[in-house]
This record gives C-alpha cells, sequence and structure tokens, in this order.
C-alpha cells in the first residue's frame, strides 16, 4: 500500500540514535541537559497537554500533545527506574519514565478495563497537563508525538512487567538504555517483547468480514484478528484464525500493512483474503458475533446510519483498512 504507514503510530521518521544506547555517559549528559524530554507516564498512560497550534482547524478537532517534563521535575522522583532513551527529535532528546507509585487524587479505572477515561492531573504542573489513556487520545496527536507515545508506553509496560529473569527468577536490571534487561545472578539478557498479530480484511465478492468479541462495547465490530504461532507464517496464521474463529476458509492472502499497537505488546499485520467459503459458525469462546456486510451497509455505518453496527475505533488499523477498502485504494 503507497500510504501504508500513515496509519497511527506508522513511522514518523524518528531518529532512535539505537548506536547511543550502549554509551551511558553521553546519555546521562543528553538526560540532564537543556535539550531533554522526559515523558512521564501513569499506569501506561502518557501526560498530554492542549496542543500549542495556531491551526484553526486542528484546533477545533481537539489535537493534544506529549507535556514531556524538564530534568528535575518533582513528579519525576516517583520513577520506578532509570529513564528509557526514545530517541532524538532534532535537538531533542527523549526519555520515558514510569511514575506508576505516584498516588493522584483522582483514580482510574479497574485493571483491565478496555478503555479507561479517567484522567489525573499531577499537582504544581499546569491544569491542563494530565495523564490519558492512549486510545482515547490517538486520533488527536501528531504522527511524531503519536509514535513517541506508542514507543514509551510499550518499552515502559514491559519493563513493568518483566522485572524478573525468565532463566533463573532472580531480579534483574535495565541496560542499553531501557532496551536490555540483564540478569546480574546467571547473565541472561532478555529483550523487549512484540507479539505478531494478523488483522485481516477478509472479502467475498462485495462483502467484509467482520466480527466482535465478547466484552466489547455495544454495536462495536471489527476486523477479526489473532496471534501469529511459533513456526507459523503470516499467511498461514490469516487462513488459521478465520477459520477458527468462524469457521471460513480463506485462499488467496497478502499483505497490505503494519501498526504498532502498544495495548499492550502487539505488531499488527494487517493483511487481505480471499474468501472460499461464506457460511459462518462460530467459535463462542472467540467472537461472540460475525456478519458479513456490504459496501453500501459499511458505508452507511461510516456515515453514523447503522443501528447494529459502529464502526472500527479511529486510529486503529481495522478503521484504516476498512476506510481504504470502502475507496478502493488498497493498492
Amino acid at each position: 500500500m503507497r500510504d501504508a504507514e500513515d496509519v497511527t503510530f506508522g513511522g514518523s521518521g524518528l531518529d532512535r540514535a539505537a548506536e547511543l544506547r550502549g554509551q551511558p555517559d553521553v546519555l546521562a549528559q543528553l538526560a540532564a541537559g537543556a535539550g531533554a524530554r522526559i515523558l512521564p507516564l501513569w499506569r501506561g498512560k502518557p501526560l498530554l497537554r492542549n496542543s500549542d497550534t495556531a491551526d484553526p482547524a486542528a484546533e477545533a478537532q481537539g489535537m493534544c500533545a506529549l507535556a514531556p517534563l524538564s530534568p528535575g521535575a518533582d513528579l519525576l522522583a516517583h520513577a520506578s527506574e532509570a529513564p528509557v532513551f526514545l530517541g532524538r527529535d532534532g535537538e531533542a532528546a527523549w526519555f520515558a519514565v514510569d511514575v506508576s507509585s505516584w498516588e493522584p487524587m483522582e483514580g482510574g479505572a479497574p485493571y483491565g478495563a478496555f478503555l479507561d477515561p479517567t484522567e489525573q492531573h499531577p499537582p504544581g504542573l499546569p491544569q491542563d497537563h494530565r495523564f490519558v489513556e492512549l486510545r482515547a487520545a490517538m486520533t488527536r496527536l501528531t504522527a511524531r508525538d503519536a509514535e513517541l507515545a506508542a514507543m514509551a508506553k510499550g518499552v515502559v509496560g514491559w519493563h513493568a512487567t518483566h522485572r524478573f529473569c525468565a532463566r533463573c527468577g532472580a531480579p534483574s536490571d535495565l541496560a542499553e538504555a531501557g532496551w536490555q534487561r540483564v540478569c546480574p545472578s546467571c547473565g541472561a539478557r532478555h529483550f523487549p517483547r512484540t507479539d505478531p498479530v494478523v488483522i485481516m480484511l477478509i472479502t467475498r465478492g462485495n462483502s467484509l468480514l467482520i466480527g466482535r468479541s465478547p466484552g466489547w462495547p455495544e454495536g462495536m465490530y471489527s476486523l477479526l484478528a489473532g496471534f501469529v504461532e511459533p513456526g507459523e507464517t503470516i499467511e498461514a496464521a490469516v487462513r488459521r484464525e478465520v477459520a477458527e474463529e468462524a469457521g471460513i476458509r480463506v485462499g488467496a492472502v497478502g499483505y497490505l500493512a503494519s501498526q504498532p499497537w502498544p495495548f499492550p505488546a502487539s505488531l499488527m499485520l494487517g493483511c487481505r483474503g480471499e474468501a472460499l467459503s461464506e457460511a459462518i459458525t462460530l467459535d463462542p469462546n472467540e467472537l461472540e458475533d460475525a456478519i458479513w456486510i456490504t459496501r453500501e451497509e459499511m458505508l452507511a455505518v461510516f456515515a453514523g446510519e447503522s443501528t447494529r453496527v459502529k464502526p472500527a475505533r479511529r486510529g486503529a488499523i481495522a478503521h484504516f483498512l476498512i476506510m481504504r477498502w470502502l475507496e478502493d485504494t488498497l493498492d
């Protein structure tokens, strides 16, 4: 796809400056310098602020921006570990820290909730500085801010759940500017986890296969998706997942686009596939419902005219692919 990287969290051209990860003295100078941008995250939520854009259209859309702090900010005292180096944006060196030990006046949604709509305001910062759920804000960020936020959420979340060595169980240490964990007991090195997930635009003639998982918000439907298993190709994963979830046989499969999806640690591999059968047989453990929907019906969904189906979430690769299917611009 010619616009494959236009999907949210797609490549904005950030310089990750990986060559600096093994230079702790250089990184220490960058983290303490005037060009340091330190992004705090609380329970996976990045600190955001209102955008200072002068574009009236962007302002009308409620655009927001990352709200990095300067070295020495009070909130950074709650950091659980050393900062993770994200990269360089021009002269600015970006870092991320987990400040989940901070106790806000406002609580958050229960752990594991599909979406946490609550926002938390750290004292001593401007009133518009709040920790916000990335799912809720991703379409209101610039491409660069969205990439930085996804990167920060993914790697900080990995550290929060991988503090112990998977080989011997001993506590491990952050290394390589946050891009490794090293076990001081057995010497094992561990790297940030990314789980490949296929998400499928399965068509049969003029119709598209969509489904919904148990527990999703009412009316929410999306493309079918599933994890790639060890020793499995992307094409085989597409065919297996669609057969398992909906009982549909799939023939030709092609790759379209990808999207980092840090909820918590996936890489969505967008594919298209041609259905060889039509009858749907649901796996109730995977799907609550699945249906075929025509282009005309999906256009009505996106126009808000459907009483049964709501469109896939804006910013997600499912929405991106469905829109291009409707526009006939998948190639």
